[in-house]
């Protein structure tokens, strides 16, 4: 084959792999399997000088007064959006059922075929922000609390870990995979400065204390 030929054909090949990337940069990966990526640990300890120090007050408090797993978008709710987005090859039924898939648990590094296993974690958990500063909201601002897509506040994880995480803040509670901790404690800021949410002292020196290191 002659070389001006050879050449073209080259360039046509690299042309098309090139179009081939682009194509997958447009649609994504086929599970992005994290929630949003949180500020980071710089924005993170900023956000956290400014916000408030309080101590809690659980008085009051109902999980019912956080309006959750709303639907989304079709016959998915909340609960299935966020399977699906952590999820690797997440098939669903018509109902928006995961059917099957992989998730795989940031928190204590186990994974899983069965959506059954997982829980939706609120990473700063309802009764928490209702002991800082969520009781003066609204219904309508508490649903779009427990339904936030777009914040680092909802993932997938592990259903014993999450319930044994229960309503504890960081002082109290704190992934097993020490890997995952800098991501975790970014995300709480983050969720926190943006509800305009308070953190009592423990709470705020724990957060302090890892984000040092981060």
């Amino acid at each position: 084959m002659p070389k001006i030929y050879a050449r073209r054909r080259l360039s046509l090949v690299a042309a098309f792999a090139g179009l081939i990337a682009m194509v997958g940069l447009f649609n994504g990966p086929t599970a992005s399997a994290a929630l949003p990526t949180p500020v980071s640990a710089a924005t993170a300890r900023t956000y956290l000088a400014s916000l408030t120090v309080a101590t809690e007050d659980r008085t009051g408090y109902d999980r019912d007064l956080f309006p959750h797993w709303i639907t989304i978008s079709g016959t998915c709710n909340t609960r299935e959006t966020v399977l699906k987005r952590d999820g690797t090859n997440v098939v669903t039924s018509s109902a928006c059922a995961a059917t099957s898939g992989s998730w795989y648990s940031v928190y204590d590094g186990a994974t899983w075929t069965a959506a059954s296993d997982l829980d939706i974690d609120h990473l700063v958990p309802l009764a928490e922000a209702w002991d800082s500063g969520a009781d003066s909201w609204t219904t309508s601002q508490r649903q779009g609390f427990a339904n936030d897509l777009t914040r680092p506040q909802l993932i997938a994880v592990t259903d014993n870990v999450n319930q044994s995480k229960s309503d504890q803040d960081p002082a109290e509670w704190m992934p097993s995979r020490t890997a995952y901790a800098c991501t975790y404690v970014r995300a709480w800021v983050q969720v926190k400065y943006y509800y305009d949410l308070s953190v009592d002292s423990a709470e705020k020196s724990k957060l302090s204390s890892v984000l040092s290191g981060c």
